[in-house]
């Protein structure tokens, strides 16, 4: 070649004000915490991963499949059994049906872990009713931004206030990661308070429910301050992004640094790290 080339710095693209989203759900806040460049990649250029060629039992159809069980099990009512569980779950990947050795091992996996779903739901319905599943909702907050979810699942107290679960099919986060990334619980609390999912109305708990054998979970109150403090904390971070000289950072803090991200070949990673202070570059003016 005639001139050596170097290698690409970090990004952060800076678009106009224009150009920036004002939709986003409760899932990709974290996101948005910690990968703003994904944000920019799917909300700006509007680029998706491709699908694989092949579809494989992945663990996004595991957690499909999975969450159907689960939602099968608790709209039922009746028997709280592990019996009852185990045979939803057996139907249900039959009904999947084409990954027949992928389906065995994860019947065998949700046997392991129906012990410590069947306490944990029978101690859910001993402080709340179920009321809804896959819930979509949404509210605009200040500054034109609508924030919109879909709660795995949402019971009412005998006092009136909501009880919101959401269902993990992988790790469940801990109390500093929930904190400090995962909102997502606390996200559909503001959009519930604000009438999102109906008649506005206060959210009391919130819980992570694990649906792995060892059946964690994290489980916290929430109070009307709380919830008030989360939107505000998500519109102050909403107004940085809005700044026009504002850049959406490439990996600004992934939860461990071999994650992959679905638009690190887009941002040229592997020419730079973590360690490389990020260059705002300014685009589509």
């Amino acid at each position: 070649p005639a001139r050596r080339e170097g290698p690409a710095p970090r990004p952060a693209p800076a678009p106009p004000a224009e150009a920036r989203p004002k939709r986003l759900s409760v899932t990709q806040v974290e996101r948005l915490i910690r990968d703003p460049y994904a944000i920019y990649a799917a909300k700006v250029l509007r680029l998706r991963p491709l699908d694989p060629l092949k579809p494989a039992a992945d663990a996004r159809l595991r957690g499909e499949i999975l969450h159907r069980i689960v939602q099968r099990f608790v709209e039922e009512g009746g028997e709280i059994s592990e019996a009852r569980l185990v045979d939803i779950a057996a139907e249900e990947l039959e009904r999947a049906g084409e990954w027949p050795v992928a389906a065995q091992l994860w019947r065998a996996a949700i046997a392991r872990a129906a012990p410590a779903f069947v306490a944990g739901e029978q101690a859910r319905r001993d402080i709340a009713e179920p009321l809804h599943f896959e819930e979509k909702g949404g509210v605009v907050l200040p500054g034109e931004l609508e924030l919109i979810a879909k709660a795995d699942r949402i019971d009412a107290m005998p006092d009136g206030r909501l009880v919101l679960y959401d269902y993990k099919s992988g790790r469940v986060p801990s109390e500093k990661e929930e904190r400090a990334f995962a909102q997502q619980l606390r996200l559909e609390a503001v959009i519930a308070a604000r009438g999102g999912f109906g008649d506005p109305v206060d959210v009391a708990r919130a819980a992570y429910v694990g649906l792995t054998a060892g059946g964690k979970s994290y489980e916290f109150d929430l109070t009307p301050e709380e919830i008030a403090e989360t939107e505000r904390r998500l519109l102050k971070l909403w107004a940085v992004f809005l700044t026009e000289g504002h850049g959406f950072i490439s990996r600004r803090a992934m939860a461990k640094v071999n994650y992959p991200g679905d638009y690190d070949h887009l941002a040229r990673y592997g020419e730079w790290d973590e360690a490389q202070p990020a260059t705002v570059i300014e685009v589509g003016r």
